[in-house]
């Protein structure tokens, strides 16, 4: 009955360990505020239009270079990129190194809180730009 309960334990251990990831996702009230650094370039929402920067409804997923009516540099239209998380923690720290040759003027977000909490919000914006 020991052993049963060393490997119950175990794998109890090992489940929690699979979901800690998930537990660490931002927070995406606290990304909203975030996204207001991104606001004089880009728009979310369902009225949203492309500016400065394309709309960001359905971002996650997305793939690079793709948003309707927007026009990217060369380097965003061919970088082969899809806008999954882990792509737009790297991108949103430093646009330029992702992407050499981004229009994106934008520095970067150093922060990484603030960067799980923007993608947790950006996460939640549906194509049609419900769940802002």
């Amino acid at each position: 009955m020991t052993n049963m309960l060393k490997i119950a334990a175990a794998a109890a251990s090992l489940a929690f360990v699979g979901v800690a990831p998930a537990l660490a996702d931002g927070d995406a009230v606290a990304g909203k505020a975030v996204f207001n650094q991104c606001k004089a370039c880009h728009q979310v929402g369902p009225e949203a239009k492309n500016g400065v920067g394309p709309v960001l409804n359905g971002i996650v997923g997305r793939k690079a270079g793709e948003a309707p009516g927007y026009n990217y540099s060369d380097a965003n239209k061919s970088s082969g990129l899809t806008w999954d998380e882990a792509t737009l923690k790297e991108y949103l720290t430093d646009p330029k190194a992702k992407v050499p040759g981004t229009k994106m003027i934008f520095p970067g977000i150093k922060r990484e809180n603030q960067l799980e909490n923007l993608i947790a919000y950006l996460k939640e914006i549906k194509a049609d730009g419900s769940g802002v």
